[in-house]
């Protein structure tokens, strides 16, 4: 489907640019269903997941901006994107999670925990 995506891509809209993970942007060459704006699309580079589209093009898409951020403008504080990992092995787990161990602190009044029949 990615393939045919593509080709119908190029036919019916232009190209506006390439995000830093190969995500290609689109926007139609007239407007969309007489709404007076032009539609706004992405063909995903890999496997299709929202949360990989970067702050810069998700603006854009969304029409909150006329055009993609810069890439470039980076304050030393911000991380690069990256889209959301829950579900997989790099998503986060605090102390005490199942998965990271399931050692917690102990609290000062720790709880006791309720069993059937007590």
């Amino acid at each position: 489907m990615s393939a045919m995506q593509r080709w119908l891509s190029g036919l019916s809209g232009r190209r506006i640019g390439t995000d830093s993970s190969g995500n290609v942007y689109f926007e139609s060459r007239r407007d969309y269903m007489n709404y007076g704006r032009k539609r706004r699309w992405v063909v995903y580079a890999g496997e299709p997941d929202p949360s990989g589209v970067p702050p810069e093009w998700h603006g854009w898409l969304h029409f909150t901006v006329d055009s993609p951020l810069e890439a470039g403008k980076r304050l030393p504080w911000m991380k690069p994107h990256q889209g959301n990992l829950t579900g997989t092995p790099k998503a986060y787990r605090p102390q005490g999670h199942d998965l990271a161990g399931g050692q917690r602190m102990p609290t000062a009044g720790d709880y006791e925990a309720w069993t059937p029949g007590s």
